[in-house]
Order: C-alpha cells, then sequence, then structure tokens
C-alpha cells in the first residue's frame, strides 16, 4: 500500500475516517477483502504471494495498515514479508504498544515499513526507519511511502481532500472518500521527493492513485468506523489492467466493549 489518509477522532459522528491506496504490480496474486476463510473475524485483502495483507480490521475493532518505506538502495529480497505484521497483529491478542515493542526488536528483519497498528481504544504508529513508537493524538494525518506526515505532494494534497470532506460532512459517503483515492493529479519533477528511482519513476508515483502498464494502484479502500461502533469497509479493486474494477462492500458492529 502506498497511500493512507486518515482523520481519528475529528469528526462528531465518526472514531476513524480512513481512505487509502494499495499500490502493487499487477502479476502479484491478490484476493480481494473478505472475511478470511481461516480467521472469520478478520477483514482484508490477502497478498496469495506471501499469505499477508496490508490492510485490516476485526469484529473487535483491531485495526492495521503498512505501506513500504521508500529506499530503493537498501531493499532485500531475502527479508521477512511486511504483510506479516498486519497479519500477525490482527490475528493475534498482544496490546498494541506491546506489539509494536516487540516488533522494534526484530526491526532489521524487514525492509523499510511504516506500520499502524490498534485497538477501540489507542492507535499507534511505527516505522523501522524512524524507530519511535507513537500514540496517535486526535488528528489528520498522511503516510505514504516515508515517515508519517512526511509533505510529499500528494500526502499534503490528499490530506487536504480529506480535511474538506471531514469538515463539511455531518454524515460521510465512502463515494467522497474513493473520490479522494482516485485523485491522478501529478506534480511539477522540483516538488517531486529523491527516493533513489529514475525521476521517470519518481514522476509515476507522484500521484495519489498511479496507473502504468505494469505497476500501479491495485485496490482502493474507504473505511469509516463511527462512535457507536458501526463498521463501514468498502474496497474498489482491480480485478484486470486496464479498467477492470469491482467493490467490495461490508458493515457491522463491532464486538466488545
Amino acid at each position: 500500500m502506498c497511500i493512507i489518509l486518515f482523520s481519528y477522532h475529528q469528526h462528531p459522528n465518526y472514531s476513524l475516517v480512513l481512505v487509502s491506496n494499495r499500490d502493487e504490480f499487477y502479476h502479484r496474486p491478490t484476493e480481494s477483502a473478505a472475511f478470511w476463510s481461516n480467521a472469520p473475524d478478520l477483514l482484508a485483502g490477502k497478498d496469495l504471494q506471501n499469505q499477508g495483507t496490508w490492510l485490516g480490521i476485526t469484529r473487535t475493532g483491531r485495526i492495521a495498515a503498512l505501506t513500504n518505506f521508500r529506499d530503493s538502495d537498501l531493499e532485500n529480497k531475502e527479508m521477512l514479508s511486511r504483510g506479516w505484521l498486519v497479519r500477525d497483529f490482527l490475528l493475534g491478542q498482544a496490546d498494541p504498544e506491546q506489539y509494536l515493542y516487540a516488533i522494534a526488536e526484530e526491526k532489521d528483519q524487514y525492509n523499510g515499513f511504516n506500520l499502524l497498528v490498534g485497538d477501540r481504544q489507542y492507535l499507534f504508529y511505527y516505522s523501522n526507519r524512524g524507530n519511535e513508537i507513537k500514540r496517535l493524538e486526535p488528528g489528520l494525518y498522511g503516510l505514504s511511502n516515508h515517515l508519517l506526515n512526511t509533505d510529499w505532494p500528494k500526502v499534503k494534497n490528499g490530506k487536504q481532500n480529506l480535511q474538506r470532506v471531514v469538515e463539511s460532512h455531518t454524515d460521510i459517503s465512502v463515494e467522497d472518500l474513493l473520490d479522494i483515492a482516485a485523485d491522478a493529479n501529478t506534480y511539477p519533477d522540483k516538488e517531486l521527493p529523491q527516493t533513489g528511482v529514475s525521476i521517470e519513476w519518481e514522476r509515476a508515483l507522484a500521484p495519489l492513485f498511479i496507473s502504468t502498464p505494469t505497476y500501479g494502484t491495485r485496490a482502493s479502500t474507504a473505511l469509516l468506523v463511527d462512535k457507536k461502533g458501526l463498521v463501514t469497509f468498502v474496497e474498489k479493486s482491480l480485478v484486470k489492467y486496464p479498467g477492470q474494477w469491482q467493490i467490495q462492500e461490508y458493515q457491522y458492529q463491532l464486538q466488545g466493549n
């Protein structure tokens, strides 16, 4: 996943408003979001190559999401799969903060990542590149392929668009969130980050919604959790490139306190 935009405890009706895009090579085998057959309380997509995931939420309100930290010089194919970080938290019972302390002890076994984990009480952020565990306060956040709230153009633009939706809507629609995810605006070269890839790839990866012949946005997700514990989860996923999409919609009430 390459971008996550979220408003946390800012809206009078929603504890979490989140929109995200997962960007990946089109040939990588993937299952669209569903409740897992071997873990029926877990709602997430699945990376069939390594059996992990990039974003998920459980029926009890455990939530986790991941982006890669883009640093092409440091990528090592022998490292553990980053998708396991999300999967293992969602399938486990560990306290979010304690889970991240355990991951921090193993941080060098993974390529660069950003990880969000939380429950109905707290939300935490950790990156093995920043190596600091943070409990997030209410606010608006953007996370792409650098540290949290790094001011890349698509992060800045996406946060502004999400803030407008949060401030102007009493009831937020998933359509408004998916419209944010569909933003394909490009940016001048002088505004682009320098992450170790060619300028051609920096341009291709600059939009919030990415589309190239081999790599691009595979799934857009809108997630709403209201103050009464009602979860709305909608994923728009690419079935076949170019242009063949499907939508999965789920809504359920969180279990427990």
